[in-house]
């Protein structure tokens, strides 16, 4: 297959997944749509390397990754995260559930070994999939180690539409109370006053620099110089203790917009953010290419068990912590369901759940405000953080 006609047809299969979640105003979120799409083309025509043959192969992936991570990490600061201790707890509150069911009922149905290999995928990244997988081909469970890689790659089919219903009617609930004058635009904690021109100079480091200076390239050369740090840092760290190098892009991307090397956003600001979350997403479904139907027969009874007991001890505890914290049962149960697929399908469903709920753009920043930070979090802690940790400890059990 051509580049240039594997690219299109990629890329196709992504507006049609953005059209059906525009015509279904989010009821049927685009990624969802895709990833259908996706596997099937992957069971008849698609050759097996379509994403490498279109341009985004496994190595332009990770570069971005790493970019990725630490341009969401501008997104949040310190204080933002202290002010969104409630959502960590009740996303930490949804993963306790999954272990809780998993392990309370999954065990009398199926053996411990496959309930072992399907929680760490089931709380998110490919990271701990691949820690699993390989766990268990070394173990000697060839089947699991399929299992553990496909489970990852299909539990985001459950969560992509429960978290559009969610975010709707949590959407709307905010919408009432701010047509109705009793809800505001949530200022994040590290807001700061424009100068006197009226204008935030970002980055507060370089505010002194000419405008003409913060070009595209010194914008990508700040962002990549920060995971790079990510990297070396975890490189450094790796003889005494594990730790991933996305999750430190998380970790060094809030702090360098708390000191002001990086601005907030700064891909979006070098017109890039959307050539970014494309290679992205090609990569996530590349991972489809792996289910085969064959492999999905086998598997499938352990993996709709798996994920159902999941989303139900998900929910369950999810809207007890939510109840504690005050926090609506439909929020709580969306913070919650970011653990099957974490970024950027976080970012992706709120704002196409935002975008069809209003065209007024007040409106959309307040929604903005009120529900994207908790999504966020929630995804990096889940997904980015907790399931690899989860990973590192279940593997020693196989």
């Amino acid at each position: 297959m051509a580049q240039m006609l594997a690219i299109t047809i990629l890329v196709l299969i992504l507006f049609i997944g953005e059209i059906v979640s525009i015509r279904t105003r989010a009821w049927i979120p685009s990624i969802f749509i895709s990833g259908v799409l996706f596997l099937l083309g992957y069971w008849t025509f698609f050759p097996a390397d379509i994403v490498a043959i279109a341009g985004v192969p496994p190595v332009v992936a990770t570069l971005l990754i790493y970019l990725l991570i630490t341009n969401m990490g501008t997104l949040l600061s310190v204080s933002e995260l202290k002010a969104q201790w409630r959502t960590i707890l009740i996303a930490l509150a949804g993963i306790a559930g999954i272990v809780a069911f998993l392990f309370g009922i999954a065990m009398f149905i199926f053996d411990f070994e496959t309930v072992v290999v399907a929680i760490p995928p089931l709380v998110g990244g490919v990271v701990s999939a691949l820690i699993m997988s390989e766990g268990a081909e070394a173990a000697g469970y060839p089947t699991l180690a399929v299992f553990a890689i496909v489970i990852y790659v299909m539990q985001g089919f459950a969560g992509y539409p429960l978290t559009s219903v969610m975010l709707k009617r949590e959407g709307r609930n905010l919408l009432t109370k701010y047509r109705n004058n009793e809800l505001h635009e949530r200022k994040l904690v590290e807001d700061q006053p424009p100068n006197p021109d009226g204008e935030i100079r970002e980055p507060k480091m370089f505010a002194r620099m000419p405008d003409k200076y913060n070009t595209d390239f010194f914008k990508f050369f700040r962002l990549a110089f920060v995971g790079y740090l990510a990297y070396l840092v975890s490189t450094l760290a790796a003889p005494v203790v594990e730790i991933s190098p996305f999750v430190l892009c998380l970790l060094f991307g809030v702090i360098a917009r708390s000191v002001g090397f990086l601005e907030r956003h700064p891909l979006q600001k070098a017109n890039a953010f959307g050539f970014a979350i494309m290679g992205l997403l090609l990569f996530i479904f590349d991972g489809l290419k792996n289910a085969t139907p064959s492999m999905m027969l086998e598997i499938i009874y352990p993996l709709v068990v798996c994920i159902a007991l999941g989303v139900i001890g998900m929910y369950v505890f999810s809207f007890i912590m939510g109840k504690l914290l005050k926090v609506s049962k439909e929020m709580a149960f969306a913070v919650s369901l970011t653990a099957l697929y974490g970024f950027p399908a976080d970012y992706i469903i709120t704002v196409e759940v935002i975008n069809a709920l209003t065209k007024d753009k007040r409106e959309r920043e307040v929604l903005m405000s009120h529900m994207l930070p908790p999504m966020l979090v929630a995804g990096f802690i889940t997904v980015t953080i907790v399931s690899v940790i989860l990973a590192g400890i279940f593997v020693g059990f196989l």
